[in-house]
């Protein structure tokens, strides 16, 4: 009796423990264990805001944000010996590293990292379905690009962090992307959301779309015209660009190569940029309608004033020349252009003075950036007088020692076809916010850079240049008047440091006498067949520019172009 006696009072002693313990788990300390027991099973987890669409002038999509999913870990709860299974299963069916896989589901001190981000719903819901402990998804978003490599090179593209990281996805990434959110929720041991636990949310903030300029028809039939031409032709690269010269409004720019945006890690980085404002090339007689208007505003030229022109011209110690041998030609100088003429251009140059031209330069837009938002933009080259050589004023006057982008050489011919006036080229139409409200863009720049009389005379010039007696006339357009420039420079490679190939390039506009459209072509370092800006340019200007005024629905004026005298003859 005793013993049982020692024995009930040795058993009553331990359950009075215990039910001492239990009086201060779930009375004294519950709201601490309480506590613990919620920090381990909440995450607070980001609510990505729906990145903004980037449209063309249509509204039809170039890029936009499209439903997925991450694929998460709980490394805590993922049993060692099931983590090679798991790696087994993930990492080829997300592409992932199976040594980064195992890395993070074994990653100690944690009960939260991500696997995989942008993952499609249904990869998504066959990796639920394999029931893995600790594995689990999470709602997103993914960047998509519709059509491929249409326009990349503007657009560019998003990191995996969702980022912009190139185009106008870099530069309006604060419009486009928004304001993230939270939520704060609880989730089970298998990392599935607890439906009836704690949730708390700060929604996001959606960010705006973009409507672009561009037209979609428009920018594949370029892309598509300039693509063709640098295989074709061998070149380094090519850019075609059409323009509304009334607007300044980009419609198409086009680059060759490009990339596809959905798969840029396949692509190489050096076509990730936007050529058409980040390369600068010499000009060369495409330059030369400056130096014309230069000179028929303010030196007393016009395009009956004759020339005698040789093949070669010596400037102190340096002898310029023409693209080939000739005999002296009485030219005017409508003819000098038509025959893009470098002694011509020359001699026609002296009639003003070093700041007169370099003004003019600037006044169409050489030397300075076009403003457009596109990463990396190069303002060219273009030097004031007091850094120039005794000979630098010559070969500026043809396009050579000074440099511009794409863009800026578009400029130069919508000025012209704009009756004289310059309009900013501008590429971006307006944001598109809550309720599809659409707020367009402040009105472009405008600025008279040369009368409308000289303009409508450089105009008649240029319709010369397309006839037999000019350099393009593979830029004719059955039933329109066409006006347009070759330009055919030696191409500066900084590798060498030397002047190396050439840069083949065409702008133009028509209906001439109406102008309604400015393209433009250049192709950089042509390697098969020719490489003259009127042989391989002025094609891919004629397949552009049919396509543009048929997309536009622009018909022939009907009107007879002006009768160009080409010769200075008695």
């Amino acid at each position: 009796m005793k013993r049982l006696n020692a024995g009930l009072l040795v058993v009553a002693f331990v359950l009075s423990l215990f039910a001492g313990r239990l009086v201060q788990l779930q009375t004294i300390e519950s709201g601490k264990y309480s506590e613990q027991a919620m920090d381990q099973r909440l995450r607070k987890l980001k609510l990505p805001a729906v990145r903004g669409a980037i449209t063309d002038a249509q509204g039809n999509p170039l890029a936009m944000t499209v439903e997925a999913r991450a694929i998460t870990a709980d490394p805590y709860v993922i049993k060692p010996e099931k983590r090679q299974a798991i790696v087994n299963a993930l990492a080829p069916t997300l592409g992932l590293d199976p040594d980064a896989v195992l890395k993070a589901i074994s990653k100690k001190g944690t009960q939260f990292v991500y696997l995989a981000h942008g993952v499609t719903p249904d990869q998504a819901r066959l990796i639920t379905s394999w029931n893995f402990q600790g594995i689990g998804t999470l709602p997103e978003y993914r960047r998509d690009y519709p059509n491929g490599s249409l326009g990349a090179s503007v657009i560019g593209f998003v990191n995996g962090a969702g980022q912009g990281a190139a185009g106008l996805e870099s530069t309006q990434n604060a419009v486009l992307s928004g304001k993230d959110g939270w939520q704060r929720v609880e989730i089970s041991l298998e990392g599935q959301h607890i439906p009836m636990g704690e949730d708390q949310k700060q929604p996001p903030v959606p960010g705006r779309g973009i409507r672009l300029t561009l037209q979609q028809d428009l920018q594949f039939k370029a892309q598509e015209a300039i693509e063709k031409q640098v295989k074709a032709t061998g070149a380094r690269s090519g850019t075609a660009i059409v323009m509304d010269p009334r607007t300044g409004r980009l419609l198409a720019m086009a680059s060759a190569p490009g990339y596809d945006p959905n798969h840029v890690t396949k692509s190489d980085r050096d076509v990730w940029g936007s050529p058409v404002v980040q390369d600068a090339y010499e000009p060369g007689s495409t330059g030369k309608v400056v130096t014309a208007a230069a000179v028929m505003e303010h030196g007393g030229v016009t395009p009956q004033t004759p020339f005698s022109v040789p093949d070669r011209i010596r400037k102190y110690n340096v002898v310029f020349h023409d693209s080939e041998p000739h005999g002296v030609e009485d030219l005017t100088f409508a003819g000098v252009l038509a025959k893009s003429s470098n002694v011509g251009t020359i001699l026609a140059s002296q009639t003003i003075s070093e700041e007169r031209l370099y003004q003019t330069l600037r006044d169409f837009g050489f030397g300075q950036k076009t403003g457009l938002p596109l990463p990396g933009e190069t303002a060219g080259l273009l030097n004031p007088p007091s850094k120039w050589s005794g000979t630098d004023r010559y070969p500026i006057a043809f396009g050579q020692t000074v440099s511009v982008n794409a863009v800026q050489m578009a400029s130069v011919y919508a000025t012209i076809a704009n009756g004289g006036v310059r309009v900013a080229p501008n590429l971006i139409a307006g944001t598109v916010g809550a309720n599809d409200k659409f707020t367009p863009a402040p009105a472009p720049e405008q600025k008279r850079v040369i009368s409308e009389g000289t303009a409508r005379q450089i105009s008649d010039m240029l319709e010369g240049v397309i006839t037999p007696e000019g350099t393009a006339p593979k830029a004719q357009i059955k039933g329109y008047r066409v006006a347009g420039k070759t330009g055919t420079a030696q191409r500066f490679d900084a590798g060498c440091g030397c002047y190396k190939g050439y840069t083949a390039s065409f702008a133009g506009f028509a209906p001439a006498d109406d102008p309604r459209l400015v393209v433009q072509v250049v192709l950089q370092d042509p390697k098969r067949g020719s490489h003259y800006g009127g042989d391989v340019a002025a094609p891919v200007f004629r397949d552009v520019m049919s396509f543009a005024l048929q997309s536009e629905k622009i018909p022939p004026t009907g009107s007879k172009s002006p009768i160009i005298k080409i010769y200075a003859r008695d």
